[in-house]
């Protein structure tokens, strides 16, 4: 009976549909798990901060606070692209130590939120992406294509970009 009620919920966990934002960065597509989206605000009013990384392009107030934005291409050591009309910063909340931290990030355009069963999700390759293996959550089957899932505490690391941060203005002042 417990066997029973423990191959029912491996099922029902097979099946689960989850919500992903896709968006575009040059010519890829990713997404994010929609539970990370705060909201997706037009890109503007960036404020520059001296000394930072290049994938660091400055903050904006949001209602009041202070948030990073973070240019997603860059992130992934891809060239910048063009600012256009459908360019977007898409607020994100990323875990670190016991609280969240509010980010947002710059995208070349933003497409549709998709729902993908977890038995279509395949694990990050060890090849073949142009980023970071650990960067990648997994590979959504869509329509017999590959989408990018992102693992944003892993690409949005507050530690690992305030290191990077701290290295850049370090450098700066040699």
């Amino acid at each position: 009976m417990v066997a029973n009620a423990s191959s029912r919920q491996s099922a029902i966990a097979v099946n689960t549909i989850q919500q992903y934002l896709t968006f575009v960065l040059g010519r890829e597509v990713f997404a994010i798990n929609i539970l990370n989206i705060k909201e997706i605000i037009e890109y503007g009013n960036v404020t520059e901060v001296p000394k930072m990384p290049g994938f660091i392009r400055g903050v904006i107030n949001l209602r009041g606070a202070v948030v990073p934005v973070i240019d997603m291409a860059a992130r992934f050591d891809k060239p910048t692209a063009e600012i256009t009309r459908k360019t977007c910063i898409v607020i994100i909340e990323v875990a670190h130590e016991d609280s969240t931290q509010v980010v947002g990030v710059m995208v070349d355009a933003v497409n549709e939120v998709l729902d993908i069963e977890a038995g279509e999700i395949e694990p990050s390759p060890n090849f073949g992406a142009n980023i970071r293996a650990d960067f990648i959550e997994g590979m959504g089957k869509i329509a017999g294509k590959f989408v990018i899932i992102l693992n944003v505490n892993k690409v949005l690391s507050v530690g690992e970009i305030a290191e990077l941060a701290g290295s850049a203005r370090s450098t700066s002042q040699l």
